[in-house]
């Protein structure tokens, strides 16, 4: 795996180019640093742009084994690289491979990061810093949002601006059946955007918070809805996810004695499982709101927030 510089990136990918974005010229004016910041006492981290990756295919070599090594979805390396719209790699391929998954947007002339998030429905200061704390790039990624042929069906791996289209207008609505996911209120140890891995100790974006609960507390079911998974799904735990109705979807991860089955129907406060003993006692919990793009994660903690009034 080797570090992808800028120019092999403009060689690999072939971006939308316009009127001053060719070349070195393009390189210069997205990675320049805005005009003005906002304070911030934290450093900020480094741009996704400069973290992309070069994956060349190996024999053997398959889209969904190279997405799972590098822990992403199948439609994020599509995404990025064009040629695989196909489905099919070959021997020597080069890849272009992100942190994470996520989509590149173009930010038209005189647009901030805000339109972008208000665009796509996510964070102003998540784009800001996984944008390198730049106010007007050129090109921004976005992370959590799944690329597909209606985001961008041009044969270019940066999808237009386009404001995400919702299937539900009430999506965000909460049901006043809706509970809180544990037995009671509990303490946020992790947010949702960029944190540091206490593991690699390295900046990490988390699609959810997690919920201080001792082992073996139980968790329910927030909302009427269907199982759609409930396993393992990686060594932190099981996990539970169940689809509702006005396109959203929550998820429980770090689960042990899961009580419920794909396909299962279930009320507000049903019971799905039990919070497990590591490597943290606390509950992931997610929210997620069905778009033009999949499922695209929010932050729940203003969805709980509601439960608690």
């Amino acid at each position: 795996m080797a570090r992808l510089n800028f120019c092999h990136l403009l060689a690999i990918i072939p971006w939308t180019l316009g009127s001053g974005m060719v070349g070195g010229n393009w390189l210069a004016k997205a990675q320049s640093p805005p005009a003005t910041k906002p304070v911030s006492s934290q450093r900020c981290p480094a741009s996704v742009l400069s973290r992309l990756v070069k994956h060349q295919v190996k024999p053997g070599e398959t889209l969904p084994r190279i997405a799972q090594q590098y822990g992403l979805s199948p439609a994020t390396l599509k995404g990025m690289n064009p040629r695989l719209r196909t489905g099919r790699v070959w021997v020597g391929m080069n890849l272009v491979v992100p942190p994470y998954n996520g989509i590149l947007v173009a930010v038209p002339a005189g647009q901030t990061l805000k339109a972008v998030a208000n665009a796509y429905h996510v964070s102003s200061e998540v784009l800001f810093e996984v944008n390198g704390c730049q106010l007007s790039p050129k090109v921004a990624f976005v992370p959590g949002i799944q690329w597909s042929p209606r985001v961008n069906a041009q044969p270019t791996g940066i999808a237009p601006l386009r404001p995400l289209q919702k299937f539900s207008a009430s999506g965000r609505q909460v049901n006043g059946r809706d509970r809180y996911p544990l037995p009671q209120p509990a303490t946020v140890l992790g947010t949702y955007g960029w944190r540091v891995n206490p593991d690699t100790r390295k900046m990490q974006f988390y699609s959810g918070i997690d919920l201080q609960a001792a082992t073996g507390t139980p968790v329910y079911a927030v909302s009427a809805g269907t199982v759609v998974f409930a396993g393992q799904r990686d060594a932190s735990g099981q996990l539970v996810i169940i689809r509702h109705t006005q396109g959203r979807e929550t998820r429980y991860g770090r689960l042990q004695n899961v009580d419920v089955k794909a396909g299962q129907r279930v009320q507000p406060g049903r019971l799905i499982g039990e919070v497990a003993s590591a490597p943290q006692t606390a509950l992931r919990f997610e929210v997620r709101y069905r778009s033009s793009l999949g499922w695209v994660a929010h932050d729940p903690q203003p969805y709980l927030q509601s439960l608690q009034q």
